[in-house]
């Protein structure tokens, strides 16, 4: 018990999150913790302002348990009523996550029969069908509220102001005291009202976009081809086009000290009996997020 709780806290990030992910009490986590690290006569985590980070110590134990403890759970589970294998678990999430980065993290699950089905679309939709049940999990770009929906943070998004080289050059230098350069360049944009974008501007600019967008694909997979392509500029999360960038597909038009970021949380329904791929798909997410 004390080893599957150090092993939620290092997946989770702080005592409160897991201790919720566990069903267990705030105190119940942090003394099972000091428990284990009395034991060991070693200091498992940094106590910080939001959470916790993990000494390396924490990182060799969870390397060394963190696979016996997973397999554990699965043959626990079996024959455990309303949990069958050939239940499918049902996860929720931004089209663009879930493409590139989630599947490829979940893939190795498929063989310890795991199955799986995936659903793309808009966080308010998602988490009105994971309270619903109709998911087990959810990645979700804006915090649940309520009681009924527990969410712990799984990665932060920053954003790039991107073009094609074409573009880059005409366009020139740009500050982040003056968007002026980019007012000739065509907008591609994920929606009419250009959230990402609009974001950007305040965040970064300190001023309000008005312009309309050129191009709107909903689908930021296919905003990402069309400026690759050369149809404009555009807004994107730095991890979804990280390659273009680095083979020279596209171009950082800014590098601000202090860039967008967006958090975004993995949720699931409070109070609900543990299913064990469930848990596995949980923990698999929480534990590879850490190096997205």
């Amino acid at each position: 018990m004390l080893l599957r709780t150090f092993l939620a806290v290092y997946r989770a990030g702080s005592f409160t999150a897991a201790g919720a992910l566990l069903g267990l009490s705030q105190p119940t986590v942090t003394s099972q913790v000091r428990t284990l690290e009395e034991q060991l006569d070693r200091r498992l985590f940094e106590r910080l302002p939001r959470g916790v980070a993990a000494t390396s110590v924490a990182d060799e134990l969870a390397a060394q348990v963190a696979g016996p403890l997973d397999e554990l759970a699965v043959v626990a589970g079996r024959g455990r009523p309303g949990d069958e294998s050939s239940e499918p678990v049902h996860l929720g999430g931004p089209a663009e996550v879930l493409s590139a980065r989630v599947l490829p993290a979940l893939a190795p699950l498929v063989e310890q029969g795991l199955r799986l089905r995936v659903t793309a679309g808009l966080a308010d939709d998602l988490l009105e069908g994971l309270r619903a049940g109709r998911f087990d999990l959810v990645l979700s770009a804006i915090r649940p509220r309520g009681r009924t929906v527990v969410a712990v943070p799984l990665m932060d998004e920053e954003f790039v102001l991107v073009a094609a080289p074409v573009w880059a050059d005409r366009i020139g230098p740009v500050g982040c005291d003056d968007p002026g350069p980019l007012n000739d360049a065509p907008l591609v944009a994920y929606a009419e009202d250009v959230p990402i974008l609009r974001r950007y501007w305040r965040h970064v600019f300190r001023t309000r976009l008005t312009r309309s967008p050129t191009v709107v694909v909903p689908d930021l997979r296919g905003v990402l081809t069309a400026v690759v392509a050369g149809a404009g500029i555009t807004v994107l999360p730095r991890y979804l086009c990280a390659g273009e960038l680095g083979s020279g597909e596209l171009v950082a038009l800014l590098d601000p000290d202090d860039p967008p970021i967006n958090t975004g949380f993995l949720a699931q329904r409070a109070g609900v009996l543990e299913r064990r791929y469930v848990t596995l798909v949980r923990d698999r997410l929480l534990h590879e997020a850490r190096h997205w």
